[in-house]
């Protein structure tokens, strides 16, 4: 990597950082090669996910993924993903934003929007209500949206799915649009990326994409 890459790398000290998008969407591949760039350039980084990233939220994630938790309703959904939200704020993220970490995590609050909030039925204000107690102003400063179409992400999940991947097809579509609507709302803070493309791509556009907005702050 050039000089160039190191110094819009180095702007993004301090700030907090979300990969999202449907599952099968490839956000984690993208996201774990982001982060090597990073370490390779020394940058002080914490990497977190959700749910889990703490022993507590590790626990509440067993739960919740586990199929035999079929009935589970989707409030009780909701809640559970915001409590161990508030756990790894508490214990992960804060800590590591005060020290001048960049905090970069596999999904957030925009998550919950677009599976329980979009998706699940579950009203958008009430979901903002609840993150507002939960993580209070530890919002991230962008979320990155990996966009992939429903059949094409069906076809790269496992065929053991998790609990939230058995949901079918017409799910997953609102989950997309759930995304997609929140870049609508608040395109200053979102960043889509077409993530239907070759990994290889998918690393291109992004990189170049989080260069143009590093270089905005």
């Amino acid at each position: 990597m050039t000089g160039a890459t190191l110094e819009w790398l180095q702007r993004l000290r301090g700030r907090f950082l979300v990969f999202d998008g449907p599952d099968g969407s490839g956000k984690s591949t993208q996201m774990a090669r982001f982060v090597a760039l990073c370490r390779e350039h020394g940058l002080p980084l914490t990497e977190v996910r959700e749910p889990g990233g703490t022993p507590i939220g590790e626990q509440i994630r067993r739960v919740l993924l586990d199929p035999a938790n079929a009935e589970m309703d989707v409030r009780c959904e909701m809640l559970l993903y915001m409590a161990s939200r508030a756990q790894l704020v508490a214990e992960r993220i804060e800590p590591a934003l005060r020290e001048g970490h960049m905090v970069i995590s596999d999904r957030f609050v925009s998550s919950t929007l677009a599976y329980q909030g979009t998706a699940g039925g579950l009203s958008k204000e009430e979901i903002r209500a609840v993150a507002a107690v939960a993580v209070g102003r530890f919002m991230p400063d962008l979320v990155v949206i990996f966009d992939v179409d429903e059949v094409t992400s069906a076809r790269r999940l496992s065929p053991l799915l998790d609990r939230m991947e058995q949901k079918g097809l017409d799910f997953h579509r609102r989950v997309r649009a759930g995304y997609l609507a929140q870049a609508t709302r608040e395109p200053a803070r979102h960043l889509v990326i077409d993530a239907s493309r070759e990994p290889d791509e998918v690393t291109a556009e992004l990189l170049s994409a989080l260069a143009a907005r590093a270089g905005q702050k």
